[in-house]
């Protein structure tokens, strides 16, 4: 005879499916507390008392936890995503005086030390798969694109410069920052994708990954002919209008198409932080589609988020916040994942990288004061509150990671057969 369990058992040992919430449950508040004895920030709770590393200074980065409670159950449930949903339902806020980014910058600067070592054993426990419904296939990359990509022009248009480059600037570091706009640093960043590839007068260049048009019309202004691909519709529509705009639209095509259903042969392939959305199942294929796609003599280049192959490795089937609510599919490669990727799949070799990864860290910080002066007239557009917070966050939170070289973005180039 079976025995039915006593009702006085906590819940998760009545029902088994249960157990693993219940032991996530059970090591959320721990490790929470471990996590902020490691960093110097303040973290303040609703009756007055506080954690972290910093102790009770009131210099110090601040953080509010405003509903505990509901936190702790967000962490409980997904550990990894919890942080950043409970940032999104207001369970917590950087204090007033305390900018999100700078109070987030000391994890960071810890975040392969943060976890003491004792309980790193549980990543098993925190970690999830990557759902296999963002896999990058030739469907699911435009299912993937267009969740955000395709949110609105309206919404890129309001927070970017008049580029509307929606990737790092690049800055002159022998100026001060504060002199140079971010068009003028979007600019130079897409002239120096373009001399990296070799881009010249009759140049025939494909640029995978078209954004809004920009770096598709400075190379037809340097006399090429440009072929530039994109999934998303959105994208497409205003790129074309800003070429036929510039009087370009003899010498740029742009395609709704995938990179891997491009034919023929380029001079110069660029492009532009599209690689963090191939996935790593794809990488093979996206450098064989520029193996095969490049004339003889000819180059790429591509500029690519980074991050260390440590943790990219630690890190690469576990999902994420960043992968759940901003970029499906997405995963950052290492500067040496992209190298043995070439080496083993394609022709291609890595020849120059130049790295700037804390331009980035300005690039973001100056999109988040847009985004943020600017909410009124993107919450006119129909966003929420919520989706204010969350791009509030997204922004602060890669804004930190670049800001502690924990995330680095440099332009590669690639050439047949050559050792760099």
């Amino acid at each position: 005879m079976t025995t039915a369990p006593a009702l006085d058992q906590p819940l998760c040992l009545r029902r088994p499916s249960l157990r693993p919430w219940c032991l996530r449950a059970h090591l959320a508040r721990p490790i929470l507390a471990a996590v902020l004895r490691r960093a110097p920030v303040r973290v303040t709770m609703p009756d007055g008392t506080w954690l972290g590393g910093a102790g009770d200074d009131p210099a110090a980065p601040t953080l509010r936890i405003l509903r505990p409670t509901a936190l702790f159950e967000r962490m409980a449930h997904h550990p990894k995503i919890g942080l950043g949903e409970g940032y999104m339902a207001g369970d917590w806020d950087a204090a007033p005086g305390t900018d999100l980014a700078d109070a987030l910058l000391p994890f960071a600067q810890r975040m392969t030390t943060l976890v003491p070592p004792g309980l790193a054993r549980w990543r098993r426990v925190v970690d999830r798969r990557i759902p296999t419904s963002t896999r990058n296939t030739l469907l699911g990359s435009r299912t993937n694109i267009e969740a955000h990509y395709d949110l609105s022009n309206e919404l890129f248009e309001a927070f970017l410069d008049e580029t509307l480059s929606y990737s790092s600037a690049l800055f002159d570091r022998s100026r001060p920052l504060a002199e140079q706009s971010l068009e003028e640093a979007q600019a130079a960043k897409i002239e120096a994708v373009l001399d990296t590839a070799g881009v010249c007068e009759g140049s025939r260049v494909l640029e995978i990954g078209t954004g809004w048009g920009s770096l598709a019309i400075a190379a037809a202004r340097r006399g090429a002919q440009v072929t530039t691909i994109t999934l998303s519709r959105e994208q497409a529509e205003l790129a074309r209008e800003r070429i036929a705009a510039a009087g370009l639209a003899d010498r740029i095509s742009v395609r709704l198409q995938d990179y891997r259903e491009v034919q023929g042969q380029f001079d110069a392939i660029v492009s532009v932080e599209m690689i963090e959305a191939v996935g790593e199942e794809y990488w093979p294929t996206y450098f064989r589609a520029i193996d095969d796609l490049l004339a003889p003599g000819g180059a790429a280049a591509i500029q690519a988020i980074l991050m260390s192959h440590e943790r990219y490795l630690a890190t690469r089937r576990s999902y994420g916040w960043i992968q759940k609510h901003i970029f499906p599919g997405g995963l950052i490669p290492s500067a040496e994942a992209i190298e043995e990727t070439t080496a083993q799949h394609t022709t291609l070799r890595v020849t120059s990288t130049s790295r700037f990864g804390r331009d980035y860290a300005e690039t973001l910080r100056r999109w988040r004061q847009t985004f943020l002066a600017e909410w009124p007239r993107i919450a006119g557009a129909g966003f929420d509150e919520t989706f204010r917070r969350r791009w509030e966050f997204y922004l602060a939170y890669c804004e930190a990671g670049f800001a502690a070289d924990y995330l680095d973005v440099a332009q590669i180039r690639l050439e047949r057969g050559v050792a760099a």
